[in-house]
């Protein structure tokens, strides 16, 4: 499960790889132009970036460029429609980690995301263990001392963000904009509630919680010693 940034300007194509991917569990932002990328890019953290190359404005490997120019590392999935050498060449050297012609199968664009994924600055593996909770991303499971828990989807997308992230404070404005959506009518209260809802799935009877509270600052996943 990741933040993924999507930038298309077909209409047709951008709402069926959006749906493709919410169905594997991503959450998945939209820019239809190379400007509101930039423009997101500016204000969000995501994991992984599909960039197509023909953009309206600015086109994908100017966008491309600009970004790794200013220091950004999320790795870059170029789609393009091109299929000279020289050409895709000239994507790679702006700084995409992969390339996707079109036309594409959905299940490659699947694989080359999870390869994506699967690079140490971006991916620790498929399963998380922090104390007692152990969390396999891939068959969207999650255990305490080998129970099963049941969580929703969302509760699942922070949990595996807090995972990723042991011991590390993040505010509440920090986890909606990397769990949720732009458009979410979500709220710090919403992560409020979200975080008493783990703590009653995930702690242990007369044990401290896992998710302590850093007051006036956030929440952490606290590891045990």
């Amino acid at each position: 499960m990741a933040k993924i940034l999507l930038v298309e300007d077909e209409p047709d194509i951008s709402d069926l790889i959006t749906a493709w991917l919410r169905n594997d569990h991503h959450t998945i932002e939209v820019a239809a132009n190379g400007e509101d990328a930039m423009t997101l890019l500016n204000i969000y953290t995501f994991e992984v970036i599909i960039l197509d190359w023909m953009l309206p404005g600015v086109s994908g490997v100017e966008v491309c460029r600009r970004y790794r120019n200013r220091g950004g590392t999320t790795p870059i999935l170029m789609l393009t429609a091109k299929t000279h050498v020289d050409e895709k060449s000239a994507g790679l050297d702006a700084g995409a980690d992969d390339y996707l012609t079109k036309p594409f199968e959905l299940k490659e664009l699947s694989a080359r995301i999870r390869a994506l994924l699967r690079r140490p600055s971006a991916f620790a593996g498929t399963v998380l263990k922090v104390g007692p909770i152990v969390m396999d991303t891939a068959t969207y499971k999650v255990s305490r001392t080998d129970e099963n828990i049941q969580l929703l989807p969302k509760e699942f997308a922070l949990l595996e963000f807090f995972m990723r992230h042991p011991n590390q404070v993040f505010s509440a404005e920090a986890l909606l904009d990397r769990v949720w959506t732009s458009d979410s009518e979500a709220s710090p209260e919403t992560i409020r509630t979200y975080i008493k809802r783990l703590r009653k799935k995930i702690d242990e009877e007369g044990k401290p919680s896992l998710l302590g509270t850093v007051h006036g600052v956030g929440y952490k996943l606290v590891e045990p010693e």
